[in-house]
């Protein structure tokens, strides 16, 4: 069924947003949204013939010949190295499913005039009509001499892994699926603080991830290469673990790399003594689980917008609560790390993010809480204008001593 929209307001609309034609109340989501939410804007002045020689014929054939001569000048001479695409094919939208290309705009664009807003960096949406990886990965490989980044959007698992991987392989411009990755550097960061706060170190704490999807998957490997002790991981039919026969090839990697302690069965059985519960997944956990867990637990329950633990029930029993929510404390949002860390990669014209460049990322954004840790903030506020700043240094320099930097 499709979804109803309620009473977007016509162009005719004069009643001040508060009732559209049908007498229906104005929803003030599709007035923001009227025209859309970003727009190009030039960065020269065009005022008479001497600007318009220069802006465009004859002048710009000068630099066309430079750069056909030095393509290394395109990064000078064009918006390159400040842009990044921004590619979905709208199977895997913010909890709303596969809503298809057209329907998925409205989030590229914000997370263009995110990426704009809050690391200083242009972003184009790009929605594709193809769900087929080769496709994908063909048509970006493509669309690559025009920007200086890619990041993969709202891609359904499995696909989006063997996407990523392959247009890795096929590029020498970051290429980074935030899903993935932007959700795992900011768990990250949140749970160095909270380890920091109850006087434990990573090596010290088991993990359960419900949810082996993209950012389950990401999470669990990211946070076993930054130290942590062991993490299990959990999807509909329970643990992931080597003796299941119904694994993908994505799980069946998982299981050889996470459950250390060899658990099997459901994830309430394995969250008895964790030490962490992260939920990427959605559903809920009943509050027995959550009660299993050890003392000075943390539960960073994720799912938007419901919590797979509802903060008033896992403060009861949590060390330190996290969710999804803007309306809650300590929220892992990926706005915290992928602006910063675009605008490292691009400062330096990377070649790609590494490991080390992710984990300084996540490094730099717990520092910004420094000494104000507490146990209602373990991770800073989007709107903390010291975190991009932070994030671009880190991973600008992390670039540099890994030998991805190009400059």
């Amino acid at each position: 069924m499709a979804a109803e929209i309620v009473n977007p307001r016509s162009d005719s609309d004069t009643d001040g947003g508060t009732r559209g034609a049908s007498d229906e109340p104005f929803d003030p989501a599709f007035a923001l949204h009227r025209g859309g939410k970003m727009a190009v804007q030039a960065t020269v002045p065009v005022r008479d013939k001497d600007d318009l020689s220069l802006a465009y014929t004859p002048g710009v054939a000068k630099v066309c010949s430079a750069i056909a001569e030095r393509p290394e000048l395109v990064h000078d001479y064009t918006w390159k190295s400040q842009v990044v695409a921004v590619v979905t094919d709208g199977t895997a939208v913010l909890g709303l499913g596969d809503i298809g290309p057209e329907a998925s705009l409205p989030v590229m664009e914000g997370k263009a005039i995110l990426f704009k807003q809050f690391g200083g960096v242009d972003a184009v949406p790009i929605a594709l009509a193809t769900t087929d990886a080769d496709e994908i990965v063909e048509t970006v490989v493509r669309l690559a001499p025009s920007f200086g980044g890619v990041n993969l959007e709202d891609i359904s698992a499995p696909r989006c892994f063997e996407i990523e991987r392959k247009l890795q392989e096929r590029l020498d411009i970051p290429v980074f699926h935030d899903d993935q990755h932007g959700t795992a550097i900011v768990t990250l960061a949140a749970l160095r603080n909270a380890a920091r706060l109850t006087g434990r170190g990573l090596g010290d704490l088991r993990a359960v991830i419900s949810g082996a999807g993209a950012a389950g998957v990401a999470i669990a490997k990211f946070l076993l290469a930054a130290g942590l002790g062991d993490v299990a991981v959990a999807d509909r039919k329970g643990v992931v673990s080597r003796d299941r026969d119904d694994l993908t090839p994505v799980k069946r990697e998982l299981a050889e790399l996470t459950n250390k302690a060899g658990l099997s069965g459901p994830l309430e059985s394995a969250l008895a003594g964790a030490d962490v519960f992260i939920g990427v997944s959605g559903g809920t956990v009943p509050e027995a689980a959550v009660a299993s867990m050890a003392p000075g637990s943390f539960v960073f329950a994720m799912a938007n917008p419901n919590p797979e633990v509802h903060p008033d029930v896992a403060h009861k029993y949590a060390a330190v609560v996290a969710t999804g929510r803007s309306d809650f404390p300590n929220q892992i949002n990926n706005v915290l790390a992928f602006p910063g860390i675009f605008a490292g990669a691009l400062q330096v014209r990377a070649s790609r993010i590494t490991e080390g460049m992710k984990i300084a990322a996540a490094a730099a954004l717990a520092d910004v809480v420094g000494d104000d840790l507490a146990a209602d903030y373990v991770i800073p506020s989007p709107f903390d204008e010291r975190v991009a700043p932070a994030v671009t240094a880190a991973v600008a320099a992390a670039a540099r001593a890994e030998g991805v930097a190009r400059r």
